[in-house]
């Protein structure tokens, strides 16, 4: 039985990388399953705009410009929702700075339709090695390495890779999971990981190569406190 899969690019200052992903998605086989693409930026100050405007739009083709900047979490619930109220089955998120590889989706979708799987991500840190060539900052490779165990510790759990961002649903899940009161900041995946394990949801992991430019991000050490503070509640709550 084919299933419904929307694949939702989420876009902030993304420019050029997203015709990128556009052409990579465009080469991916779909004829197993019905696709939906949902192009949703997030009230971007740079070219995205013009980058957007030359996509042809289409009944397979949805895009989003948001008047006010919704969060990265505010962002990814926004596409959820439209998912959900379409009534698609899965839906796949992608980064519109094309650091995460579109061309994972059929491997994410396949995982995803295996039995037991509710949410399928992208791992950097199964294979180590491919995170340090493909550009991991190494404050960021040390950090994953040890806020994932912190994670793995506290929520009894043995994920690789606790901070990617490269995800698969299967959109049943939010009748468990209230979106809504879900992060809209950064902190969205890994709140969203928290209320799964808590529900006893099974996450599965496949191993990802990823590609990192010269950006910094200041937001990493923000990123880390707001983790270890969803972690604390999340002990609290037991």
């Amino acid at each position: 039985m084919k299933k419904k899969i929307l694949l939702f690019i989420v876009t902030y200052n993304s420019s050029f990388r997203l015709l990128n992903i556009m052409n990579k998605i465009k080469k991916i086989n779909k004829k197993n399953d019905i696709y939906k693409i949902l192009i949703s930026d997030d009230c971007s100050t740079d070219d995205t705009i013009e980058y957007i405007k030359k996509i042809k739009r289409s009944k397979k083709i949805k895009i989003l410009i948001n008047k006010r900047n919704l969060g990265y979490g505010g962002n990814i619930k926004q596409c959820l929702t439209y998912g959900i109220k379409n009534k698609y089955d899965h839906a796949v998120m992608i980064h519109g700075d094309d650091q995460y590889d579109a061309r994972y989706i059929p491997k994410l979708v396949n995982k995803l339709k295996s039995k037991n799987t509710d949410i399928v991500t992208g791992s950097r840190m199964l294979n180590k090695k491919t995170a340090m060539k493909g550009g991991m900052p190494i404050y960021k490779f040390i950090g994953n390495i040890i806020l994932t165990k912190i994670f793995n510790f506290i929520c009894s759990t043995n994920f690789t890779d606790a901070h990617t961002g490269l995800w698969a649903y299967n959109l049943s899940i939010f009748k468990l999971i209230n979106l809504k009161k879900m992060d809209n900041g950064y902190n969205f995946d890994n709140q969203l990981r928290i209320t799964a394990t808590n529900n006893n949801l099974k996450i599965k992991e496949i191993s990802i190569n990823t590609f990192y430019r010269t950006e910094t991000s200041r937001w990493h050490v923000i990123y880390s406190l707001n983790f270890l503070k969803y972690l604390l509640i999340n002990i609290f709550k037991k």
